[in-house]
């Protein structure tokens, strides 16, 4: 038994994970950093009685006052704090994250559990004015059924988090479905989530909060099904594409936070020193693994040779190693395809025109068995068909600008559009790339990265798929159906003109 697993057994085992639930299944979970095995857990068989457990529950959790239910999501935030050194280490582990990472991860969802405890009070609707004398409408949000989470490799504990603690305290039960390459993490989350339960008390039903482990198929049984009125799917836009017309075929509804070939605009007012440390922070980022991550960059030709030099210099410098080591910067990719999907790209971008910066697999000073290699910076000299394509890996393609409007014409011209951000210290330039004929994102910045989103702002949005707001900000509403009440105190029913009939 090697080290790494050694350290794994432990932090499973301080996590409430033991042996009867880690072993003796068909589905074999492997760490990126050294391809170890970490578990062999047995997957979901019956989909209709997971379901069935959370309608059961639903009927019970609604009626459970909305500030009373945020009591739960404040004590799920205690333990998660209690949890946070071993939880954020097992997401190093899993899924190849630094250390760093791991932690700020599992920070993300005690953030997004204190916002929902506020939240919880805020369930506001509106008074709206009538048309008709002595009547009054408003509107109200209610509870709308068991909610479907479906999460990627990338972010193996906040996306549920982030959807979960809003669900909750809306008055939804959630069923979870994981990523296969981490579904140890959702399933720590789910220990974490019971003992939560318990200090609560049975105004907590059963199966209000279910972990769901498999394939395609058992994702694809909850997406189909009727009583999961509301899907909350984080992953690619291909995955995006299978989940959205099946939800959208049976008037269900879908939150979908997609794939995000991400761009910075670079004027020639910036501070270059502030942009190369969002650069390499945005582009080499959980190595290029984020939904977020920083993959086209688009700078003025004035500044263009000067910012290459910079950013090829620090690429040079980043540490490539274990994500347990607390010196590494850059961690291994999840797996070995992702490292052959990546050298892919960069022999296209060179058949396209690219010179290519660095991206050479790394086997020296790292763990054997992982995926490693150096982050690539490919200098470009247009917007051609890899650019366009987002690979799930750490490359930065760089090209060039004469004018702005031509540089918001290249950020909108790709079919992704999670986030997007422009560095300049000209007032106009920044005012413009925010207005509507500016960024066409979900996520606009202005001097800082494309990576990362704070909890208090709902999260994006793609374009691709009309896009999906969930975490912070009004997102709460996704997980209610709106109904609008008309009140009477009158003493009179309008009618339509000229009706009248005896009583």
């Amino acid at each position: 038994m090697n080290k790494q697993v050694n350290t794994a057994q432990t932090i499973l085992a301080r996590l409430g994970l033991t042996a009867d639930v880690l072993q003796g299944g068909n589905l074999t979970v492997t760490s990126p950093v050294d391809g170890a095995e970490l578990a062999h857990l047995a997957e979901t068989a019956d989909m209709d009685a997971v379901i069935a457990r959370a309608k059961v529950a639903f009927r019970d959790w609604r009626n459970v006052p909305a500030p009373r239910r945020g009591e739960l999501v404040r004590l799920l935030g205690e333990e998660l704090r209690a949890a946070k050194d071993d939880l954020g280490a097992l997401v190093s582990l899993e899924a190849g994250k630094i250390l760093s990472e791991g932690q700020g991860e599992v920070q993300e969802m005690i953030d997004i559990c204190d916002f929902a405890v506020g939240q919880s009070r805020m369930l506001y609707g509106l008074t709206i004015a009538s048309e008709r004398p002595g009547h009054r409408m408003m509107e109200t949000w209610h509870p709308v059924g068991p909610v479907g989470v479906i999460s990627a490799f990338n972010f193996p504990v906040a996306v549920w988090s982030w959807n979960t603690a809003l669900a909750l305290i809306c008055g939804n039960p959630v069923i979870w479905k994981p990523s296969e390459k981490a579904p140890l993490s959702a399933l720590a989350c789910q220990v974490i989530f019971e003992r939560a339960v318990k200090r609560f008390g049975e105004d907590a039903p059963e199966g209000l909060s279910q972990v769901v482990i498999g394939g395609a198929d058992v994702g694809a049984a909850m997406v189909a099904s009727k009583d999961v009125p509301v899907i909350s799917a984080t992953g690619s836009t291909r995955m995006g594409r299978a989940v959205g017309p099946v939800v959208a075929e049976r008037f269900g509804r879908s939150i979908l936070e997609l794939g995000g070939n991400n761009a910075m605009i670079v004027a020639p007012s910036a501070d270059l020193d502030m942009a190369v440390r969002a650069i390499v922070f945005s582009a080499v980022g959980t190595a290029g693994q984020r939904c977020t991550s920083l993959r086209r960059l688009i700078v003025h030709e004035s500044i263009r040779t000067e910012l290459v030099a910079k950013l090829v210099k620090a690429y040079a410098s980043l540490p490539v190693g274990s994500p347990l080591d607390p010196a590494t910067l850059v961690g291994p990719l999840v797996d070995m395809d992702a490292l052959k999907n990546m050298q892919s790209a960069l022999a296209a971008a060179r058949v396209q025109g690219g010179v290519v910066h660095g991206g050479e697999p790394v086997t020296e000073g790292v763990p054997a068995g992982g995926a490693y290699v150096r982050p690539a910076i490919v200098d470009m000299p247009e917007q051609s068909a890899i650019v366009q394509t987002e690979t799930f890996a750490p490359i930065l393609y760089v090209m060039g600008y004469s004018d702005l409007d031509q540089a918001i014409e290249m950020q909108n011209a790709v079919p992704q559009g999670l986030s997007s951000c422009i560095f300049t210290l000209n007032m106009r330039e920044a005012e413009r790339f925010v207005s509507d004929t500016g960024s066409d994102c979900g996520i606009a910045n202005v001097n800082i990265g494309p990576s990362g989103a704070e909890i208090g702002g709902a999260f994006g949005g793609e374009k691709e798929t009309g896009g999906g707001r969930e975490s912070g900000s009004d997102a709460w509403k996704a997980y209610m159906r709106r109904q609008t009440n008309t009140m009477n105190f009158s003493d009179e029913l309008p009618l339509a003109q000229g009706v009248k009939f005896d009583i």
